[in-house]
């Protein structure tokens, strides 16, 4: 039909007005062509539509990457307040580790909990870098790990509660040892706030029978938390005259993640 012909002539013609120079030059200056060289230009309306309808297409792509990344930033958690994004040179973590294989009920070693609080603040922990103890931009004060960057931190703990029997121990202590104890262990923060505040406990009871030469057990616990710069965490125990402050058996950390 007259029509087919009409539209494959000008398919042909339109085909033809492409393959005769560089395509991507005739887009780019399709707006700088004067109207009498569009006129004597039979391909001029060709080379206009396409062009139009790529620059159409690419517009629409640019329109939908900025879509997707303005989403993708909206599904990012935002930092907390005072929190900076953390370089990969800058590691905050530390692994303290008991100070020695004896028991630890030495008053240097075992504090009174500051403020108020239960237990008794475990205050002098192994840190200069002594088996697998180490401390990466952690301050360590009297036995609480200073906070440097507000930021989600793991917090672990292990205390190693060892009791031995000793022919030469008081029968009273003795008695009391060997009745039903709570072996408890705590972790606080100190803030800005007058109190600690209690992170994690981890508590269990025992009895030794008085067969038993040894009584021997461990409490770990571990969590995530808040926290914010200059918090400082600690670890207090019940039950301080057993405590074994055994280097791979007591130890106290925490790291960012």
């Amino acid at each position: 039909s007259p029509l087919l012909q009409l539209q494959d002539s000008y398919s042909k013609s339109g085909i033809a007005c492409l393959t005769g120079e560089e395509i991507g030059n005739s887009i780019q200056n399709l707006d700088l062509i004067e109207s009498e060289d569009r006129e004597a230009d039979p391909c001029w309306q060709v080379k206009w539509h396409l062009g139009k309808l790529i620059k159409k297409m690419m517009s629409r792509s640019y329109e939908e990457n900025i879509s997707a990344i303005n989403v993708e930033r909206t599904l990012t958690l935002p930092h907390t307040e005072g929190q900076t994004p953390r370089s990969p040179s800058r590691r905050i973590a530390a692994h303290l580790t008991g100070s020695s294989s004896r028991r630890s009920a030495l008053p240097s070693r075992i504090n009174p909990l500051p403020r108020r609080g239960v237990g008794h603040k475990i205050n002098n922990w192994e840190s200069s870098r002594k088996g697998h103890s180490f401390l990466y931009n952690v301050e360590l004060r009297n036995g609480e790990l200073v906070i440097p960057q507000t930021g989600f931190y793991y917090i672990y703990s292990q205390i190693y509660f060892r009791f031995r029997e000793n022919e030469n121990e008081d029968s009273d202590l003795l008695g009391q040892i060997r009745n039903p104890k709570q072996l408890v262990q705590y972790v606080y923060k100190l803030t800005n706030y007058p109190e600690p505040i209690l992170l994690m406990k981890s508590a269990r009871t025992s009895c030794w029978s008085k067969k038993a030469e040894y009584g021997l057990y461990s409490i770990y616990q571990g969590g995530v938390f808040q926290l914010k710069r200059e918090d400082r965490i600690f670890v207090s125990v019940s039950n301080s005259d057993i405590v074994d402050m055994d280097k791979e058996a007591s130890f106290f950390g925490a790291f960012m993640i």
